[in-house]
């Protein structure tokens, strides 16, 4: 993710805009994005469930989530690339995912600097609702694409009889946000609670 963050600025820099700063950090974000389905299998559900302290099923989704919007939309909708609203679930996604890892490996070492537990348990209350911003009006600006070539949509008749429509699953999915975002973001509000009291408790007990 900082190689992202660096391509980003490096992008930036070059062409003197941020419009379409997408296409230079396309292929790392495709590659650490898609790379989130093994951690989520080997970290959170499998072998290390102790080291995450989140919701399996909350993150899961929101993994499932990140690679639906990197593939199934971004990649799958050319015309959405050129969008702003990349750019701010990108820039979101990176600066959260930069302090998780940075929080999750000072962690393990046992020296974790309170600047990245604060940072870990109080950025999210912008990033979060920045980033399921840029994802909504993503998927919102694919739609009439989307309806226009019919993509991934399968009409009646064929043999399987079975039909699926892309446009309308799209739909469902961003009303799928109206229970699970909340969900997320008051677990994130209540393990802030949580976590910055008790640091305060002990800074004071010292």
């Amino acid at each position: 993710w900082l190689v992202i963050a660096v391509g980003l600025v490096r992008a930036y820099l070059a062409k003197g805009s941020y419009h379409s700063l997408y296409y230079s950090i396309e292929k790392p974000l495709k590659f650490f994005q898609t790379g989130a389905l093994l951690e989520e299998y080997l970290l959170i559900a499998k072998y290390l469930p102790g080291i995450v302290p989140s919701s399996v099923v909350l993150t899961a989704f929101q993994v499932m989530s990140r690679v639906f919007l990197t593939w199934a939309v971004t990649h799958s909708v050319k015309e959405v690339q050129t969008e702003d609203s990349v750019l701010l679930f990108v820039v979101a996604w990176t600066v959260t995912e930069i302090i998780r890892y940075s929080f999750y490996t000072f962690s393990l070492l046992n020296h974790l600097p309170y600047l990245i537990k604060w940072a870990r348990y109080t950025l999210f209350i912008v990033l979060y609702p920045m980033g399921v911003s840029g994802e909504l009006l993503t998927i919102y600006a694919a739609l009439p694409f989307v309806r226009q070539s019919g993509l991934y949509s399968i009409s009646l008749p064929n043999k399987y009889n079975f039909s699926f429509d892309y446009y309308t699953f799209l739909i469902l999915v961003m009303i799928s946000y109206i229970p699970i975002f909340p969900q997320l973001y008051f677990h994130m509000l209540h393990q802030r609670r949580k976590v910055l009291s008790h640091t305060e408790e002990h800074k004071k007990s010292e």
